[in-house]
């Protein structure tokens, strides 16, 4: 099969390799579709051992299957199903296995990926192919930040919230945040074509960087430090700061009187537990070309290395990976 090599140094490669051959409990997937991620762009720079990609929609190739031939989007959190955390729901965070299809393993960016039976996530037919890898990331890290918000500041119509960073998963916290009935909103992006998105979305400007106003819930989705400590100040007493964007660079958190002389809850919140994909194939539906107009571009595996160049330029919003199935 062919597939891309991130070698490192912002070169991608495209090469053949041999097609896998699934394990016990794994089927193949033919891969149709694997949405780009900023999350990748640590692969770009510094070398991937195994296949990336991470956001992946295809279809099950294994005769003889309960699930041959059905569209699937693959959760990529690798999960036992028996441990304490994957018996309270929480399969994104399982304790025993900590391995992550397109980090650890072979991804998407290719044309066939075996996949784990308990990481398939059966797609119904009304979605179609470009919105199937948005199940995953876009629409499932994102609402799943938003729930977890609200075990610690129930919902109000009226809260205050801010989004920091209007990137694929930001924007989707802000559909999410509409879609569940919020109507103060505000987005931070120094990106003027997002942040026209986001007000079509529902959301409105809020300057990078000022303090004008303090809010009650903020998601940020950024991973940039300055956003991060912003965040600290501007959140009310009593409220929650989410940390959703990542960064592998360390942070200091200054303990000043800001951060002392208030009560705030802040998470962190990673992927989503596999029980949200039944509400999020409804935020889906109720949202199709919302979401559509993220996915702003789709093309063959020979022109990824130049537009995942685009795309981490900020020239994109969701590109995906497309392949065309064999007849």
């Amino acid at each position: 099969m062919r597939a891309a090599d991130f070698q490192g140094s912002d070169v991608i490669t495209i090469t053949s390799t041999t097609k896998p051959v699934p394990g016990p409990g794994e089927v193949l997937l033919r891969v149709l579709r694997t949405a780009l991620c900023g999350s990748d762009f640590k692969l770009w720079h510094k070398g991937a051992e195994f296949i990336a990609g991470h956001e992946i929609f295809g279809r099950v190739e294994q005769p003889g299957h309960a699930m041959d031939g059905r569209r699937c989007a693959v959760y990529i959190p690798l999960h036992c199903g028996r441990c304490e955390a994957c018996r309270a729901g929480n399969t994104q965070m399982c304790i025993e296995v900590s391995s992550l299809i397109g980090w650890n393993r072979d991804g998407g960016y290719c044309e066939f990926v075996c996949v784990p039976d308990n990481c398939l996530l059966p797609v119904p037919d009304d979605i179609d192919d470009d919105l199937g890898p948005l199940l995953l990331d876009t629409i499932g890290t994102s609402a799943h930040a938003v729930r977890e918000a609200e075990r610690f500041l129930p919902r109000e119509a009226d809260r205050s919230v801010l989004v920091t960073g209007a990137g694929p998963v930001g924007l989707g916290v802000v559909l999410a945040l509409k879609a569940l009935g919020y109507e103060d909103v505000f987005v931070s992006d120094p990106n003027e074509a997002r942040l026209a998105i986001a007000q079509d979305f529902g959301a409105k400007r809020y300057a990078v960087g000022s303090k004008d106003k303090r809010f009650s819930l903020i998601v940020e989705c950024s991973g940039a430090h300055p956003a991060r400590n912003l965040a600290i100040e501007l959140v009310l007493p009593k409220g929650v700061m989410v940390l959703v964007g990542e960064n592998a660079a360390p942070w200091t958190i200054t303990e000043d009187k800001i951060f002392r002389r208030k009560d705030f809850a802040m998470l962190r919140t990673f992927y989503f537990p596999k029980s949200d994909f039944e509400p999020n194939i409804e935020l889906l539906r109720a949202n199709k070309e919302r979401y559509r107009r993220l996915v702003d571009d789709a093309f063959g595996l020979d022109a990824l290395p130049e537009k995942f160049a685009r795309f981490a330029a900020g020239e994109t919003i969701k590109p995906v990976l497309a392949f065309a199935e064999a007849r």
